[in-house]
C-alpha cells in the first residue's frame, strides 16, 4: 500500500512538472506536424541545425500579426547561419475559425512566410513546450543530436512598434549561442494573446 501511495505521488509531480513545460537547459523532444504546404515536419528534418527558433503564433492575434513581418526577418538572417525558424499555430480553429488549417495558407501566402507554419491540430505540442501566448518563442540549441532550451520568452520589448524596439532579447540570444555564451536573460516574459483551448 505504501509502495501504491508512493508511486501516485511521484507521478503526481511528474505530471505537474511536465504541465509547467520546458525550463532551460531541457531536452526538446521531436515532433511531427502538418505544415501549409501538406508535408509533415520535424526537428529531425533539420541535421544541419545549429539550433531552432520554435514560435508558437496564430493567424489571428494582433500581437501576432505584430510581429510577423520580424518572424520572416528573422529566418531570413538566421536561417543561412545554421538557425531557421519553425512557426506553430496552437489554436484551436472551433475556438478562433481564424486559426484554421486553411486559413494558415491564406496567411502564409498573404505575408511570404519564408519558414514553415506547423498547425497543433491535436494541441499535443504547445503544453510540452509550456507556451502561454502567441507569439511565444523557444530557442533551441543543438547538442549532439539533441536539441536543448535556451532561450524562452518575447521576440523584443516592443510589439506594438518594430522602430522603438530597445532590446532584441531573441536576436540577442542568438548572438550569444554563437559565440559560445549562454543568453542572458535566458527568460523574458512572453506578450500576446492567450492560447484557444476547447473546454473539455
Amino acid at each position: 500500500m505504501k509502495t501504491l501511495i508512493l508511486s501516485i505521488f511521484l507521478l503526481a509531480i511528474f505530471s505537474n512538472v511536465q504541465s509547467q513545460g520546458y525550463s532551460i537547459g531541457d531536452r526538446a523532444e521531436d515532433f511531427k506536424l502538418l505544415n501549409i504546404d501538406g508535408n509533415h515536419v520535424s526537428m529531425s528534418d533539420y541535421p544541419e541545425a545549429k539550433g531552432i527558433i520554435v514560435i508558437f503564433t496564430c493567424n489571428h492575434c494582433p500581437y501576432a500579426k505584430k510581429y510577423e513581418q520580424r518572424i520572416i526577418d528573422l529566418d531570413k538572417k538566421y536561417k543561412s547561419q545554421g538557425y531557421p525558424v519553425i512557426a506553430i499555430n496552437p489554436n484551436d480553429p472551433k475556438v478562433v475559425a481564424a486559426d484554421s488549417y486553411d486559413k494558415m495558407k491564406e496567411r502564409a501566402r498573404e505575408k511570404g512566410f519564408t519558414f514553415p507554419y506547423l498547425f497543433d491540430a491535436k494541441q499535443k505540442v504547445y503544453p510540452v513546450y509550456g507556451a502561454k501566448k502567441t507569439p511565444h518563442v523557444y530557442l533551441l540549441k543543438k547538442s549532439g543530436n539533441d536539441f536543448h532550451v535556451a532561450y524562452i520568452g518575447a521576440i523584443d520589448n516592443n510589439y506594438s512598434d518594430a522602430d522603438k524596439v530597445t532590446e532584441k532579447y531573441l536576436e540577442n540570444a542568438i548572438e550569444a549561442l554563437q559565440e559560445n555564451k549562454n543568453p542572458d536573460p535566458a527568460v523574458t516574459k512572453a506578450i500576446g494573446c492567450s492560447i484557444k483551448t476547447r473546454k473539455k
